[in-house]
């Protein structure tokens, strides 16, 4: 049996969590990105070349690996929508 975590939205392009399984893989994407920014210091100006890449790589990773499992998790195609299309 395949649940979807994310139906699409009714306006524009994209999905919309409708499990906690979603809610869970949004929050952690965000937490993911938001701990990858406080670890940064505070004074942007002091950070190494280093320090920029792996913020930037984790944060591309974390984007990929949720596009794909919301994209794979949702309850149709991935489309721009104008509210009254139906898949």
């Amino acid at each position: 049996m395949n649940r979807y975590w994310f139906k699409p939205k009714r306006y524009g392009y994209g999905a919309t969590p409708v499990t906690w399984e979603g809610w869970a893989v949004t929050g952690a994407a965000i937490l993911i990105v938001l701990i990858a920014s406080l670890l940064l210091p505070s004074d942007r100006a002091t950070v190494a070349p280093a320090g920029w890449i792996a913020f930037t790589t984790i944060v591309v990773l974390t984007v990929v690996v949720f596009w794909i499992v919301s994209a794979r998790k949702t309850d149709g195609a991935r489309r721009w929508r104008w509210g009254n299309d139906h898949d």
